[in-house]
């Protein structure tokens, strides 16, 4: 049953508001790292940690949180998200140590797990027809692109004025805001599934993927033997994963059967485009603080990005439904690739923002703006309306585990402490245009040129 207009119309907004809290969350403590790191005297280490304690639970859970919103109610995993960031933001704020800011982080991850698949799958069953859906989704890119671009720079601001911990008191406004409308816009319904959870697989995905990441972080540092072996493990651990999920069928976590050529297509897009955007706009702002920029600078230098996608995103999320993703999906990442390859001229000396930086931020602002929406919306249309909350925490693993990935690669471009020397920062540059590039090539091969039906 289709929501009646006004009533979808405060669903999705709900949505936007819960979706809004992980994108802020994740552009405003990029620019608060230098401050972390040097207010709680963290290493090199712990500043990958800041980001991958947040990205690794969310990584490694997300397709349990989508399984858990078909099972017991997407309602019910998007209000419990929402109190649990909101109990992370507190534990960020008060921390007096790197390792209690690090279990907030972590806090704060597991509740994204249950809130955004719930959002993406609100969003699908609200609006069930293909060109609303489309819409929707743009307005839904649209607005956590928009709180994107203000995030970084009142971050910034805040860092730079108050100091690091009101970034995460400034959060908690916007919780309540989200819980108040939540509670009281999105409808009860009855859950989509009655399969039992999957907590095998929850389990064997977890510690695969926190020792992948763990093995590759301390490898990237310290380019110790000890660091690949457990990167193989976790890796070992991954394998088995899939081969439970593949025993399991329907009743699995992440049911295989949903790999149909569409998804498959937006999958593999979805992790070359999300590890080479996580990786540059990790170092990004350290790169720049690194060198005499505030952190409100920093956060600004980036706006052109996020605000493209925000007045862009509707658009294209319309445009795309009526002629077909593919275009959209092979465009809009080979443009972010040459993005990227412009952001590479900061490394060399005597940069400026109009000159260097701001070109490549606005030519990743068109090509993101160009894809999300389409990507997004192609994922919903993929599969059947019972597992659309499984296929967006698929989608989103997908791109955490990328950023999750990226980061914990990007130690190759850190000099000690965490520092950005230019050499670093030029092989980032190009290894996420190529990374880019080939997410366009593989939404052009694999996915079909006209919507899924």
């Amino acid at each position: 049953m289709t929501a009646a207009p006004k009533a979808a119309a405060t669903v999705l907004w709900a949505c936007v508001l819960g979706s809004s809290l992980s994108f802020i969350d994740g552009s405003v403590v990029n620019v608060a790292l230098p401050a972390m790191s040097a207010d709680l005297k963290a290493s090199g280490e712990q500043v990958q940690w800041i980001i991958n304690g947040y990205m690794l639970p969310l990584a490694a859970l997300v397709l349990l949180g989508g399984a858990l919103g078909d099972r017991y109610g997407r309602r019910n995993a998007f209000l419990l998200g929402v109190l649990g960031f909101g109990a992370g933001t507190v534990v960020c704020a008060i921390a007096p140590v790197v390792e209690v800011l690090l279990a907030g982080r972590v806090l704060q991850g597991l509740a994204s797990a249950l809130l955004v698949p719930a959002s993406l799958a609100l969003l699908g069953e609200t609006y069930p027809k293909e060109e609303d859906r489309a819409k929707a989704v743009g307005t839904w890119a649209a607005a956590g692109a928009l709180g994107g671009a203000l995030g970084p720079v009142a971050g910034g601001w805040l860092t730079d004025v108050v100091g690091w911990r009101a970034i995460f008191v400034g959060l908690l406004p916007l919780v309540a805001a989200t819980l108040a409308l939540g509670v009281w816009a999105i409808p009860k319904r009855a859950p989509e599934s009655s399969q039992p959870l999957d907590l095998p697989g929850a389990v064997l995905a977890t510690l695969g993927l926190g020792a992948v990441t763990w093995g590759l972080t301390e490898y990237s540092r310290t380019r110790a033997a000890s660091g690949l072996a457990v990167a193989a493990a976790g890796a070992v651990l991954l394998g088995v994963f899939l081969w439970v999920e593949r025993g399991k069928g329907a009743r699995a976590m992440m049911p295989l059967s949903l790999f149909n050529r569409n998804f498959n297509g937006v999958t593999l897009l979805t992790f070359l485009l999300y590890a080479a955007l996580s990786g540059l706009l990790f170092l990004v702002p350290l790169y720049l603080v690194a060198r005499g920029w505030s952190a409100t600078m920093a956060g600004a230098a980036l706006l052109p990005f996020p605000l493209l996608m925000g007045f862009g995103s509707r658009l294209t999320g319309g445009w795309a439904s009526k002629t077909g993703p593919r275009l959209w999906l092979a465009a809009g990442p080979v443009v972010v690739g040459i993005g990227f390859a412009l952001l590479g001229r900061i490394a060399d000396d005597g940069f400026g923002y109009w000159t260097h930086v701001f070109p490549g931020v606005l030519v990743i602002g068109i090509g993101m703006t160009m894809a999300v929406a389409p990507l997004t919306d192609t994922v919903l249309a993929s599969v059947d309306d019972k597992h659309q909350g499984a296929a967006s925490g698929i989608n989103n693993a997908t791109a955490r585990v990328a950023g999750l990935l990226a980061v914990a690669l990007a130690g190759f471009a850190l000099a000690k402490g965490a520092g950005v020397p230019p050499e670093g920062f030029r092989l980032a540059a190009w290894t996420a245009a190529g990374c880019a590039g080939l997410s366009g090539l593989a939404a052009w091969l694999l996915i079909s040129p006209r919507p899924a039906e």
